[in-house]
């Protein structure tokens, strides 16, 4: 497989004199300060990251914390449900029984028990979820938050992360834009840093493969043409001191990117791994997606997103499979959401520590919010934010812990609170991004690394 590469971005905490004096003529390449201040800092290294690649396992629709990672068996039917706990090969840790295979990786992993926020609704929780804050979060019923909308953590890494040129940009996401009804929700993309910064999109779809965006050459264009007319305008956009299309820009590279490498992207395709393989992740989107993931991050990606799905609804709704099921929860718990999560979810686990990649890669499979403790009267759980659960593994984090706890029946936290800002600065952190980087390009640090987890 093609290494795709990756460039370490470390902070420092003072720039030189001569870092200032050229701040004249970097300006005439279009440079900012804060570019200088990026660049500075991942020549110098100050910040030593313990995780080299992040795999965000995006749970859109919010599962029930209850059904998952913090069952309650004790608690009266109406809040437990119908499904049993089970214990780990932790002791004194239990999750649900829909969850046999993770079970047996208990020691590879942590659960954070005590997350919560602001608000219930998908689009709003969405953004705080990605991004840490509420600023420029748009609800369903379309109105908004005035505020500047931050970029998610994925477009920060990629900023401060950047990989080598000529290959994938370093944040993907597997999977379209997520949405709420018929309402796109923000907070995957670059905000405030710009829409350099977006996310590059690739989708897995079980009748067709890995699909791309539509970069197939015209058929009285050849490769050597492509790149004899990408050798003019490079030197071109290079000299040019305006750069106000700089997202258009984007898009000309990630074609003539994608264009130019399909072998590449071909090697990336989850139909080269043996059977057994993909067997094991499962041959639904879901588990080749997760393992599209690892073959991302094993080709030097340091950001990959796994979206669940597109859409917040269950299978039988308008959307493609989400959690968000008010009614009919536990047959589609038991029938289909369940087995799948556990099943991909522990191979990518699995298949990271046989590879030798758990160590330096942090595995994050996290929603939006959690569901109702009581259960309600479609046999189903509603939107809950005061209180719901996490899963870390690998990046550093000490397998076999539980941060934070609830109370007896899951509603809100009984210790060690934490936010999804919280989250997101210990996911920064592990990368070795902290209060020096983010204020190099003009952001300011958000919540604290959670460090019960390491």
């Amino acid at each position: 497989m093609r290494s795709l590469g990756q460039m370490s971005s470390r902070a420092s905490e003072n720039v030189s004199r001569r870092s200032f004096l050229q701040l004249g003529s970097l300006g005439a390449l279009g440079l900012s300060l804060p570019d200088v201040l990026a660049r500075h800092a991942v020549a110098q290294g100050a910040s030593e990251s313990k995780a080299k690649a992040v795999i965000l396992v995006w749970l859109w629709g919010g599962p029930s914390q209850l059904d998952t990672f913090d069952p309650k068996p004790d608690a009266p039917l109406e809040y437990r449900g119908p499904f049993d706990s089970i214990p780990t090969r932790v002791p004194g840790l239990r999750v649900c029984e829909l969850l046999p295979h993770l079970s047996k990786l208990a020691d590879k992993y942590a659960i954070l028990r005590s997350l919560h926020h602001e608000s219930n609704d998908h689009g709003i929780a969405g953004t705080i979820a990605l991004t840490g804050n509420i600023s420029g979060a748009v609800g369903l019923g379309g109105s908004a938050n005035g505020n500047a909308l931050r970029p998610s953590t994925g477009s920060i890494v990629s900023r401060l992360k950047p990989v080598r040129p000529g290959g994938l940009p370093p944040y993907v996401i597997l999977g379209t834009q997520l949405h709420q009804g018929l309402k796109r929700v923000v907070g995957e993309g670059g905000g405030t840093l710009g829409a350099t910064f977006d996310p590059f999109r690739l989708n897995y779809e079980p009748s067709i493969g890995l699909t791309v965006p539509d970069v197939e050459l015209p058929e009285n264009v050849s490769a050597a043409r492509l790149q004899a007319r990408w050798d003019l305008l490079h030197p071109m956009e290079q000299r040019s001191l305006s750069r106000p299309h700089a997202a258009m820009d984007r898009h000309y590279e990630l074609a003539h990117t994608l264009i130019a490498s399909r072998q590449s992207l071909a090697a990336l395709d989850v139909e080269s791994e043996p059977h057994q393989v993909r067997d094991r992740y499962g041959r639904h989107r879901f588990g080749q997606c997760c393992l599209t993931a690892r073959r991302l991050v094993e080709a030097g990606l340091p950001f990959v997103q796994v979206n669940w799905s597109t859409h917040v609804e269950g299978p039988e709704d308008a959307g493609d499979g989400g959690w968000d099921m008010h009614d009919r929860y536990f047959a589609i718990m038991q029938d289909r959401h369940g087995w799948m999560f556990d099943r991909s979810l522990s191979a990518l686990i699995e298949d990271l520590d046989q590879r030798g990649l758990l160590a330096t890669t942090l595995v994050v499979a996290v929603g939006e919010f959690g569901r109702t403790p009581k259960v309600n009267n479609k046999a189903g759980r509603d939107h809950w934010n005061p209180c719901y659960s996490a899963l870390l593994a690998g990046g550093g984090v000490q397998g076999g812990r539980i941060v934070g706890s609830s109370d007896k029946r899951a509603e809100h936290p009984l210790d060690r609170p934490c936010t999804p800002a919280d989250l997101n600065a210990t996911i920064l952190h592990q990368l070795g991004i902290g209060t020096t980087e983010l204020t190099s390009v003009g952001l300011t640090p958000l919540g604290q690394p959670i460090e019960e987890l390491f």
